[in-house]
């Protein structure tokens, strides 16, 4: 076996199911290897960033790993936008890139698509990365590359591995099973006990589910976790469309202030919060009502788990919810003291439906009631959302599944991720972009006929980026030409149509759900200034805090309190 083919075939045992990419003469030996091979279908966007987008996406809808692969420097430092939002929201990609080859690397001439060094770009990578690796020397090769993609599938973070095109074709070895990690079966069982007394002497326990509980598979048994202590379940901002469909006591996803006033509450008032897999970061965070104090709260993420002032190491996840689940076996939909919970009911969020269709014009709102209307008659659609008041309309549409830069924020998300994730998963997406990102990744679409996937696209057209002129309204830069982007799908291979009523959105939508084959784009106008109501609200507050903080002088650590009165 071939050094590229024990790495490809190490990628599908761990569960990677197509690999995405752009060619470049560094990477062209290994490209060869993956078309001729078939071990994984090879899909080929424009432009990197989409590639790190569909990758990123494919790992989330599946839980494992998703793969990018590109060329040396210009292709990967193209790159790493993408591999930063993932490393950020924890998502299992994994880079492949072509490198000079190690002859060539020892002629002492500066190598085409150099940088600073011929190290530059590993080094780049070691930053937002949690693993990396050269395969220059096939003996070892094996090796390498189960440490770094164990990494990838233990943290569920991007890792990096750099292939000489002159190692391609080398002899090598077929690649082992993952290095066990660390396990503490004495460390988990005090543990999950701890966890399962303090939910049981609690008032008002709640569970907030995020970004790890879809990464690690396990929605089904958080689920069933949840049924069995009896307490409400939220999602955090970057968890919504998690437990869909599970029969989870599920109420609603916490905005803050600018979400459900009964799930905030339920949130801020906890005196047990049981925060599992939560990405702690200001988006979730960020426009709390009152300070989530995470002396009274459980946090189980990266591995460890913090109760109050003590934190257990190594304690992975999915380990700690089997363990409770074991526990509780024998009181089911009860605590472990056979005490039913006390904590309020908690009605679940309403969403808008039944879209007027007259010919007022469109707002964000009308589009989360069109879509849920949509769902409503033909069954849920998984979406991919891009930032943005798009993303902020999403948390108005009903519980599903739902990939988005949450976190991070990155522009340009939505129209590969959709791609990504339909080439995957085999099910249509529909994807929610501003303009201003569709001007960045939106003629990704293009490839659609290539990769044998339809989505339907809404474009939310305010001609601005809309959320940028939220938080500073004064600033004309802000503003965006007209680019007519549905007069454009024909040549791209789609169907485009733009609307500027209610009633227009409706019948664009119908039809786009009942056309196949062709992907669908949506234009829909909406006036200059409107946004979604929850945009609205979470900038005012947003921007309140921050300029709270800039008086007082006092450092912004988020709205989580750690352990201290300050």
């Amino acid at each position: 076996m071939i050094l590229a083919e024990s790495l490809l075939r190490a990628l599908k045992d761990r569960g990677a199911r197509e690999i995405f990419g752009i060619p470049g003469d560094f990477a062209l030996p290994f490209f060869k290897v993956a078309e001729e091979s078939g071990i994984l279908p090879l899909h080929t966007f424009s432009h990197e960033p989409a590639v790190g987008f569909a990758a990123d996406a494919a790992g989330r809808f599946n839980g494992a790993l998703g793969v990018a692969a590109v060329t040396y420097g210009a292709g990967a430092f193209n790159l790493v936008n993408a591999v930063a939002g993932a490393y950020a929201e924890k998502s299992p990609l994994v880079v492949i890139s072509g490198a000079p080859g190690v002859a060539e690397s020892q002629r002492g001439l500066l190598v085409h698509h150099q940088a600073k060094t011929l190290d530059s770009q590993f080094r780049v990578y070691r930053e937002i990365t949690c693993a990396q690796a050269r395969l220059d020397d096939p003996a070892r090769a094996p090796g390498e590359i189960a440490r770094v993609l164990g990494a990838c599938r233990a943290l569920s973070r991007p890792v990096y591995i750099e292939l000489p095109r002159d190692q391609v074709d080398a002899e090598c070895a077929s690649v082992g099973p993952d290095p066990a990690p660390p396990e503490q079966p004495e460390a988990l069982a005090a543990c999950a006990e701890e966890v399962l007394a303090r939910l049981a002497a609690a008032r008002s326990p709640v569970m907030m589910v995020c970004a790890e509980v879809r990464r690690y598979g396990l929605e089904a048994r958080v689920a069933e976790l949840a049924r069995r202590l009896a307490v409400p379940v939220v999602t955090s901002f970057m968890g919504r469309g998690l437990l869909v469909g599970s029969g989870a006591p599920l109420i609603g996803t916490y905005l803050g202030v600018a979400g459900d006033p009964a799930v905030t509450r339920a949130v801020e008032e906890s005196d047990a919060l049981f925060l599992v897999g939560v990405i702690l970061c200001d988006t979730n965070f960020g426009v709390s009502q009152r300070q989530v104090d995470l002396r009274r709260a459980i946090h189980a993420f990266d591995r460890q788990v913090t109760l109050g002032y003590h934190t257990y190491p190594d304690i992975a996840l999915g380990r700690l919810v089997d363990a409770m689940l074991a526990r509780l076996k024998p009181a089911p939909a009860s605590n472990r003291e056979g005490r039913r919970n006390t904590a309020p009911a908690v009605a679940p969020q309403v969403f808008p439906r039944g879209l007027a269709a007259d010919e007022q014009a469109i707002a964000p709102t009308d589009i989360a009631r069109a879509v849920n209307d949509v769902m409503d008659r033909n069954g849920p659609m998984p979406i991919a959302s891009d930032v943005g008041d798009c993303l902020f309309t999403a948390m108005d549409i009903a519980h599903t599944e739902l990939t988005a830069p949450g976190y991070y924020a990155g522009m340009g998300y939505g129209v590969p991720a959709g791609m990504g994730a339909q080439a995957t998963t085999g099910r249509r997406v529909l994807v929610l972009v501003g303009d201003g990102a569709f001007q960045m990744t939106g003629w990704e679409l293009g490839n659609c006929r290539r990769i044998g996937v339809n989505p339907i696209v809404i474009l939310f057209n305010n001609r601005s980026w809309e959320m940028l002129r939220a938080f500073q309204p004064e600033s004309r830069f802000n503003a965006l030409d007209d680019w007519r982007f549905a007069e454009m799908a024909a040549g791209m291979g789609g169907d485009g149509v733009r609307v500027t009523t209610r009633r227009q959105l409706k019948d664009a939508l119908d039809r786009a759900v009942a056309t196949r084959g062709r992907f669908q784009l949506i234009e829909a106008m909406i006036p200059a200034g409107v946004q979604s109501p929850t945009l609205e609200r979470y900038a005012t507050e947003f921007k309140r805090k921050r300029e709270a903080l800039q008086r007082t002088g006092i450092r912004d650590q988020g709205s989580v309190k750690e352990g201290t009165d300050a």
